[in-house]
Order: C-alpha cells, then structure tokens, then sequence
C-alpha cells in the first residue's frame, strides 16, 4: 500500500512569519503521523518552512520544482521532483497529495486550491481570511474545509482520510 501524502500548499516570498510558523508546525505535525509531505520544494515561504517542519520531526518530503534544476530547492526536500513545468506544476502537486493544506494564500495557492477542488479533491484552509472562506466554499462546498490551528488541521486530515478509505472499499 501507498504512502499517505498531505500537500502544504502557500506563499512563497510572500509568505508572513504566521505562515511560515503554522507551515513549520503542520510539517512537523505531518512527519509525526508518519505521512508524505509535498510542497512545491521551494527554499522560500511556506514551502520550505513546511519541509524543515517535516524533517526536524522524521519524515519523508517531496518537492515538486518548477525549474530544471535543483538550485532554489529547500535543503529539507528528500525526493525532488524537477519538472521544468513552472506553475503548471500545481496541478502535479494537488493530484498527488490525498488532502491538501492551504496555508496563506497567493496567486499561486490558489490556483492550486482551485484546482484541486476541480479534481474532487478535498481542502483545508487554515487559518484565512473569512472572504477567502467563503469564496472557495461557494465553488465546492463539500471538498473545503477550515481550520483556526494545525491542531485543528491535523484532525480534519485524519477524518478526511477516514472518509476516504470506507468510500474507496
């Protein structure tokens, strides 16, 4: 059987401090319950504090890259995936994580939110903004879901993932 694979999504540059905490801490979170983490591989934002997050608690990261090379990859991804692919990317990041955290929001991360509820997958947003809430609710009311804490995050993914194996038997 397959690993599980939780995808933290976020900013990268513009990533704020709060984002690259709870990005620490759900990578940290996720390394704990002995799950995959992917992100975008990146040595910026959330991407890398995810990653850093991840390996301080044990686990294994994926980095799916949007250049050619290894050059701006975080120094916590163990598989880099390079695609040359840029921000076409998003959408192998979202088909290959079974739940998807958002985790601040940019243009980037929500292209990927989006389209990851285009292909039924299910969303956290964690700790957003009440407009964005309810801006992505209104697309796919049954695929999103909130959290105030990585707590909170960590407890919806497990039920999600509950959900999931009694749907797939």
């Amino acid at each position: 059987m397959s690993k599980i694979v939780i995808g933290v999504m976020g900013a990268g540059n513009l990533a704020t401090p709060k984002n690259r905490e709870l990005a620490y801490q759900l990578g940290e979170s996720i390394a704990k319950n002995n799950w995959v983490l992917l992100t975008g591989g990146r040595n910026v934002g959330v991407m890398d504090a995810a990653s850093q997050g991840a390996k301080a608690g044990g686990g294994l990261v994926v980095g799916v890259l949007p250049s050619n090379n290894l050059a701006q990859m975080s120094n916590a991804v163990d598989l880099p995936i390079v695609t040359d692919l840029g921000n076409a990317r998003n959408n192998i990041n979202v088909l290959s994580s079974q739940v998807i955290i958002a985790c601040g929001m940019g243009l980037g991360t929500a292209s990927e939110v989006a389209l990851a509820l285009k292909n039924h997958q299910p969303v956290i947003l964690l700790d957003q903004t009440e407009l964005t809430c309810q801006f992505f609710a209104n697309l796919a009311q049954d695929r999103i879901f909130y959290a105030e804490t990585v707590a909170g995050a960590i407890a919806l993914v497990k039920k999600i993932l509950q959900d999931l194996k009694y749907r797939i038997r």
